[in-house]
């Protein structure tokens, strides 16, 4: 028997945060919103579509945003609705699919190739999903509708806000083919720069690169890159997906200028990691320290052990020691952040060793 044809959804919540803030509260509805704070190193964590006609956008910073719409309105973020309105959006998924892979509270992936509840289509499945969110939480979402999570991701973004667009079996590449490098899941802006300084700026541009090229500039990331190209994703949708890193990172009121003050940072941030992977019952093998300059330079130093971290000491002592040879600083801080990747449950690791010792 043929293997059957993927059937993959993505669906992403229009404006997430921002639609929350308006839907709570209704003298905001139409007016450009900011969630975040409006402080001098305050940042904007999400914009209402009103927002983005001036060009606000997530991550810019808050000074920033007002500078572009003077009428910006900043709410504080208030993470417990947004997770509880976040429930109710998975438990429609569950309804249709134990297939389910959350990439954040208000974005996912669902394969529905063998959907428990029958419908039509995949196309009908995502409808119904739309719906349902709208009856019960008074806010829209866009759905993408194909045979792999790539395509899908590209079409849910493709008809926002409050769209559904499908990409059927045999039109992906055609599809990806006019496109812009820099809109493609899984090519960031940094790796979108190097493209275009190599002549690749749209889908069919990634295409007509050989594989042996893509690999000597790209390396590893070569294949996917090459796969996309083509609407190639064999990647499965991933339920119950475990946690890749833990991690803490914070934006300084005043920028730091001396050692002191970013070792006192680092050991404030590290304890809170601690007590997060305390909290998990879990820990790393690698920790990374996150570093942005005031002029928003940034850089990342990791080290890697052969045993993962022991305890909150030991996890401040290795970020120490990875900030030791950017001293003395060139220039001010105004971003710290340290995690820890590699993650192992800490039973697992002595199971392990025993297992290792057998014969």
């Amino acid at each position: 028997m043929p293997t059957p044809i993927r059937r993959i959804i993505h669906i992403d919540m229009d404006a997430f945060y921002a639609s929350v803030e308006q839907r709570d509260n209704p003298a905001l509805k139409g007016r450009p919103v900011a969630v975040g704070h409006c402080q001098e190193r305050g940042v904007v964590a999400a914009a209402s579509y009103e927002a983005r006609k001036f060009g606000v956008r997530s991550a810019m910073p808050s000074l920033i945003a007002r500078r572009k719409c003077p009428e910006l309105v900043f709410v504080s973020p208030r993470f417990d609705a947004y997770r509880a309105v976040s429930a109710q959006i998975h438990a429609v998924f569950s309804r249709y699919t134990s297939l389910i892979q959350p990439l954040s509270l208000d974005e996912a992936y669902l394969d529905i190739t063998h959907p428990l509840l029958r419908r039509a289509s995949a196309t009908a499945i995502a409808e119904e999903i739309r719906t349902s969110i709208f009856e019960q939480t008074g806010l829209t979402a866009s759905a993408g509708v194909s045979y792999n999570k790539f395509l899908a991701k590209l079409a849910s973004d493709h008809r926002k806000p409050n769209g559904l667009f499908v990409i059927p079996p045999g039109m992906g590449e055609a599809f990806v083919a006019p496109l812009p490098v820099g809109t493609f899941h899984g090519i960031g802006p940094a790796t979108a720069r190097r493209m275009n300084s190599l002549g690749i700026h749209t889908g069919a541009d990634l295409r007509a690169c050989p594989l042996d090229i893509l690999k000597h500039h790209f390396g590893k990331a070569a294949t996917f890159y090459y796969g996309i190209a083509r609407g190639v994703d064999n990647r499965p949708v991933e339920a119950n997906r475990p946690r890749k890193s833990l991690g803490k990172e914070t934006t300084f009121l005043q920028d730091l200028h001396t050692e002191s003050e970013l070792v006192q940072a680092m050991a404030m941030l590290a304890s809170q990691v601690w007590t997060a992977c305390q909290k998990r019952e879990i820990t790393g093998r690698t920790v990374t320290l996150k570093l942005r300059h005031s002029d928003f330079t940034q850089l990342t130093r990791s080290q890697s052990f052969p045993q993962p971290v022991q305890n909150e000491a030991a996890l401040q002592q290795a970020a120490v020691r990875l900030l030791a040879p950017l001293l003395p600083l060139s220039k001010p801080v105004r971003l710290l952040g340290v995690s820890l990747t590699g993650l192992v449950v800490p039973g697992q690791i002595e199971a392990d060793r025993q297992l290792s010792l057998l014969p």
